[in-house]
């Protein structure tokens, strides 16, 4: 049945003229914040490479060109061979004969129109008008999708309105977030699911938290087609090329965040680097650019600035995965090698999302977003007025700590160890402030179950095991639910994990409920009833994607392997 109340508070705006935005004025500025970004990048890249510069410009070059002979988009600009070309030729022209000082200032030539083609690149532009019309399209569109989707399965229900903040559930430290954004500057550090994840933080944060528009990077994909493109470019969004490794780039990249922060802006990345491609929570993220934040509160206090940044991870969860059959794909052959045969890849398109969003919305599949507990760039808990305290509840100044002596210093060596501080802090409140749902645990129990049914096997022979000559003992499920139930009530109550109300039902409704949201959107389900009766799967890879949200939190002993006689069975340890 539908629900009587849509249970989020939706918040007014932070702050309620867009004008006031930090990014609608970080935009307003953008020719002179790609000028900023030329000339630190510049500084950054002849500080770390000083003699150097002509290697690095040659093999950008050379890597350039790799990539636009292999892996060509639609995306790329029609000049892209010509200008590489041309850098190439300049390169080798100008080689000859050339003193010292002709050749360092060739090179600085160079290297600042490679810094400047990067810098346009990357940094989009934010339209007040595309950014309304977005944001009403949005919520018609989606409100419009649920209340045709509710109205065929609850025919009987004329009158009742469904929006989608009936779908979407967040939690967490929301006054505190909204509080810090008046406070000083706010970067976001989600948790990466999803292609859709952009989309629906998005749409949360603005439409029922009320948080200012973000700074964001989107991955240069999105903009291969023209309506996407369209909006990306006009939404804030700066864009990132993935193919693209090279050091002048990537330093462009990361002074691109650094200033944006600098200058005020609340931004949000993924500090995973991409979608977790295991359905796991990130236990490992790339630190280059959550260094920016760090070297970004620095300078303020080097220019005697006492503007504090605040770090808020973020955790959304699904009860399905849009791309998770790519997703685990990609993970099992990484990992695997020779041990794992993938299956063929399917693309990802408009159709596949809008098909998506249909059944997760007329199955009541509800997405959560946890909002987790707001720290200064030490990884230090803050309060609503900014304050640090460190874990003895003593407030603290974050200055002292980029000291040497009495002066604000750059120490390149400490605050990379400040970074992976950082990093474990928030990979821990990630843990911390995943909401568990149903179908994770009935996921996870499942899969143990299969596991330990097959103990002579290693994952990947589990994983080629054919699904159809297996029936999953209810009675065990229950069981083993019942037994991670109890568990993660006590994790709970110390403050270790946050559980969905549906963790709360009897085990026996706990697995339907599971089971029904694992089957939403899949051809092939992770797991189902069939027409007997029975619990099966047609698909044991994607079962483990769903059961690896519950991985590393020391469940995997739920089921315990005990002899009896020349019989293995499997006992539930409650």
């Amino acid at each position: 049945m539908p629900r009587s109340k849509n249970p989020n508070k939706k918040y007014s705006q932070v702050i309620p003229d867009i004008k006031d935005w930090p990014i609608y004025k970080l935009h307003r500025d953008r020719a002179q914040f790609v000028r900023d970004i030329q000339q630190y990048t510049y500084e950054k890249l002849k500080e770390e490479h000083k003699e150097k510069l002509g290697q690095i410009i040659a093999r950008t070059s050379y890597l350039e060109r790799i990539r636009i002979k292999e892996e060509p988009w639609k995306v790329d600009p029609p000049d892209e061979r010509q200008f590489w070309r041309r850098i190439r030729n300049r390169l080798a022209g100008e080689s000859l004969d050339r003193s010292p000082d002709e050749a360092k200032s060739i090179n600085k030539e160079i290297l600042q129109k490679i810094i400047h083609r990067y810098s346009e690149e990357i940094v989009g532009t934010f339209r007040e008008k595309t950014f309304l019309f977005a944001r009403k399209f949005l919520t018609f569109f989606f409100n419009r999708l649920l209340n045709t989707a509710a109205s065929r399965n609850f025919r009987r229900i004329y009158n009742r309105k469904y929006r989608l903040h009936d779908r979407l559930q967040a939690q967490g430290d929301i006054e505190k977030l909204r509080a810090l954004a008046k406070e000083g500057t706010v970067v976001i550090v989600p948790t990466h699911f999803s292609n859709l994840d952009s989309i629906l933080i998005g749409y949360i944060l603005d439409e029922i938290i009320g948080f200012p528009s973000l700074f964001y990077g989107a991955g240069l994909n999105l903009y291969n087609t023209g309506y996407t493109a369209y909006f990306m470019n006009r939404m804030g969004a700066y864009r990132v090329d993935r193919r693209k490794k090279n050091p002048i780039y990537l330093e462009t990249l990361k002074s691109v965040s650094n200033l944006a922060i600098q200058r005020g802006v609340h931004s949000l990345f993924f500090p995973g680097g991409t979608r977790s491609r295991s359905g796991g929570l990130e236990t490992r993220l790339k630190l280059g650019l959550l260094g920016t934040v760090l070297e970004a509160q620095r300078t303020h206090y080097q220019h005697g600035r006492d503007e504090k940044i605040f770090v808020v991870p973020l955790v959304i969860g699904y009860h399905v995965v849009l791309d998770a059959k790519e997703l685990i794909e990609q993970h099992l052959k990484r990992t695997g090698k020779e041990f794992y045969i993938s299956s063929s890849k399917k693309g990802f398109s408009l159709r596949k999302i809008l098909r998506f969003t249909w059944k997760v919305f007329s199955r009541s599949s509800d997405i959560t977003l946890s909002v987790g507990k707001p720290m200064d760039v030490l990884g230090n808990f803050v309060d609503e007025k900014g304050r640090s305290y460190d874990r003895f509840g003593n407030e603290l100044d974050v200055s002292d700590y980029f000291k040497t002596g009495n002066q604000i210093t750059a120490n390149h060596q400490r605050e990379e160890e400040y970074t992976r501080i950082l990093a474990e802090r928030i990979t821990e409140r990630y843990h911390k402030d995943n909401v568990v749902l149903s179908s994770h645990v009935v996921a996870f129990v499942a899969f143990e179950w299969l596991l330990g049914k097959n103990p002579s096997l290693d994952l990947f022979g589990v994983l080629r095991l054919p699904p159809e000559e297996f029936t999953f003992s209810e009675p065990e499920l229950i069981q083993g639910i019942q037994t991670l139930q109890e568990r993660l009530e006590r994790l709970s109550a110390k403050g270790h994990i946050k559980l969905s109300k549906q963790i709360r039902l009897s085990a026996v409704e706990l697995l339907k409920d599971g089971i029904k949201n694992l089957g939403v959107f899949h051809p092939n389900k992770p797991l189902k009833f069939n027409k007997k009766g029975n619990i099966v799967s047609d698909e044991f890879k994607l079962l483990y994607f769903y059961h690896n949200r519950l991985s590393n939190y020391g469940f995997e002993d739920i089921y315990k392997k005990v002899d009896s006689g020349k019989k293995k069975t499997i006992r539930v340890d409650i």
